[in-house]
């Protein structure tokens, strides 16, 4: 709809009103083949319609619409309007291309957002400010979040359902090949191919760990500090396959020859800053994977990979 007539001084030259409304042009379209101009909202309602032109009743689609030319946009602009707002207070006289901003910053607008200075945080309109109350509108907040809390852990529990689904079918998957292997070479290797693959994934998404006491490292952990690093790394998603190796690889009778004694790996203390270490997830423990450590001498590494405990001394 077009702006009310009666709020501009001066006369309005009658190519800047609107046929559909009699209004003054807001945000103006024109018809290509005939030029006459339309506010954008009237043109848009009366083609939903039918599908002519209001004037001369030619046929014409919103294809068929395009910016008025610059000259008609510029007479626009200079015609002198009064503020919307009149009627709450506001005299002011502006220029038609001035107007929305003025809108927004109108001190007798009475939709003009105020914050409320009661402490609640909330952003009211003007003229709601006086009926509006900071514990209604907190507790109605709080509801609506906890509506939406509950659809988000359906959402979620819905989505664990598929995800155990697609784990168990993935296993199912997993558990034919391993039974394949044995007799065909080609399903062995893809076989080896995916497991490799899983534990550079799960590797991927754990955070990097940097070492500064090697010195509080625990070489023979009792058999509640293993539990406690083998929970760890089954939640953090440690592929079922190299588990039991790994916690085998916790201990130092079973880690390679230059870390097997106290003396050895205080000769090579240099050497394991060379590591690219995994933090296991809440713990004072790292992984050091054959994946991410293939730069390093098998006498300090072995398949498919160590954990290492310490007491402290993990960034």
């Amino acid at each position: 709809m077009g702006y009310d007539l009666t709020r501009f001084q001066g006369d309005v030259d009658e190519e800047l009103i609107c046929p559909i409304c009699s209004g003054v042009l807001e945000e103006p379209l024109q018809a290509v083949a005939c030029e006459h101009a339309f506010c954008r909202g009237c043109i848009t309602e009366w083609l939903s319609r039918q599908p002519t032109c209001p004037v001369d009743r030619n046929p014409i689609t919103n294809n068929n619409l395009r910016a008025v030319p610059r000259i008609l946009r510029n007479l626009l602009s200079r015609l002198n309007i009064t503020c919307e707002n009149a009627m709450y207070g506001c005299t002011l006289v502006l220029k038609l291309d001035t107007l929305a901003a003025h809108i927004e910053e109108c001190e007798h607008n009475p939709k003009r957002p105020l914050p409320c200075e009661k402490g609640c945080g909330f952003v009211i309109p003007k003229d709601e400010y006086k009926d509006h109350n900071c514990f209604r509108e907190l507790r109605s907040l709080v509801h609506s979040q906890q509506q939406k809390m509950g659809e988000l852990k359906n959402e979620i529990n819905d989505q664990n359902l598929v995800i155990n689904e697609l784990k168990r079918e993935l296993n199912l998957v997993k558990d034919f090949m391993r039974a394949m292997r044995v007799s065909n070479p080609a399903m062995r290797a893809i076989a080896d191919q995916m497991e490799r693959d899983e534990v550079t994934r799960w590797s991927n998404g754990l955070a990097r760990a940097r070492v500064t006491r090697w010195g509080g490292m625990i070489s023979t952990p009792d058999d509640a500090l293993q539990l406690m690093i083998k929970r760890a790394l089954l939640e953090s998603g440690c592929p079922p396959h190299i588990l039991n190796d790994l916690m085998e690889n916790c201990h130092e009778r079973r880690w390679p020859r230059g870390l097997c004694s106290l003396e050895t790996r205080q000769n090579n203390r240099r050497i394991y800053e060379n590591y690219i270490c995994r933090r296991v997830p809440g713990k004072q423990a790292v992984l050091v994977l054959q994946c991410d450590n293939t730069h390093m001498n098998e006498d300090v590494m072995v398949e498919p990979g160590l954990v290492m405990i310490f007491a402290h001394g993990i960034e």
